[in-house]
């Protein structure tokens, strides 16, 4: 009867060592710091900062608004980010289908995670992101909560060899009108080469930051891509 109790006891001790075993191995394998975009990044490694600010408009849009993020492989970025709207935001870096199904799980029910990639904040609050982009590829910055992202919180995030700012090719321009409260600004220009469009004159999207630095009768260096369908000023000199 003792060796049967003893030959018991030591078999359930391998046993519940065998299951604290693979709990920490699960633990470990879980907490993996490297995702598809990237991983995070050290604060004291920074190569640059982009500001980001979360806001609604008067058209209903939901926005975030930003530089365009071309990032090169690599990167470690700084995201300065400000809920400039009325209703709570969040900012989250990712892949396009791990956004989607982050969103439809947010859809059944509204969860707040912790996690490196993402911060949520409050009307009027600011936070930060430091990532840094070890893959290339394209991926996205988006709003989850439930109906956000439909109303347009959500911006893509282009990561690449030559996605740096000195890689782009950038046309010559005068300005000839700046509508700030249409975010428009009408540009006498050079060919588009990326867009393949000769000289002339066009009207323009900008984002409000740019909008501000811009005035009648100025000379700028630009690059302009289509955003949504609309002629876009992504990038100034």
């Amino acid at each position: 009867m003792k060796k049967l109790l003893l030959s018991t006891a030591i078999t359930f001790a391998f046993a519940t060592g065998a299951f604290a075993d693979a709990g920490h191995a699960k633990k470990e394998t879980s907490e993996a710091p490297e995702m598809m975009i990237g991983m995070p990044g050290d604060s004291a490694k920074v190569d640059r900062t982009i500001d980001v600010i979360l806001l609604e408009n008067d058209d209903g849009e939901m926005l975030i608004q930003s530089e365009e993020m071309n990032i090169k492989q690599g990167e470690t970025i700084l995201f300065k980010i400000k809920n400039e709207g009325e209703l709570e935001h969040e900012f989250v870096l990712d892949t396009v289908e791990r956004n989607a199904e982050h969103k439809i799980e947010m859809a059944k029910m509204d969860m707040e995670h912790d996690d490196p990639n993402r911060i949520r904040l409050d009307s009027g609050a600011s936070g930060e992101v430091v990532w840094t982009f070890a893959n290339a590829g394209t991926f996205e910055a988006a709003c989850l909560i439930p109906g956000h992202y439909e109303s347009g919180m959500h911006r893509e995030v282009a990561v690449g060899e030559q996605m740096a700012q000195a890689d782009m090719e950038y046309t010559s321009g005068k300005i000839k009108k700046v509508d700030a409260k249409a975010g428009k600004v009408t540009i006498i220009h050079g060919p588009l080469v990326n867009l393949d469009m000769p000289a002339m004159t066009m009207v323009f999207r900008a984002d409000e930051a740019m909008i501000t630095s811009l005035s009648e009768g100025q000379n700028i260096e630009f690059v302009a891509d289509r955003v949504k369908g609309k002629l876009t000023v992504t990038q100034l000199k």
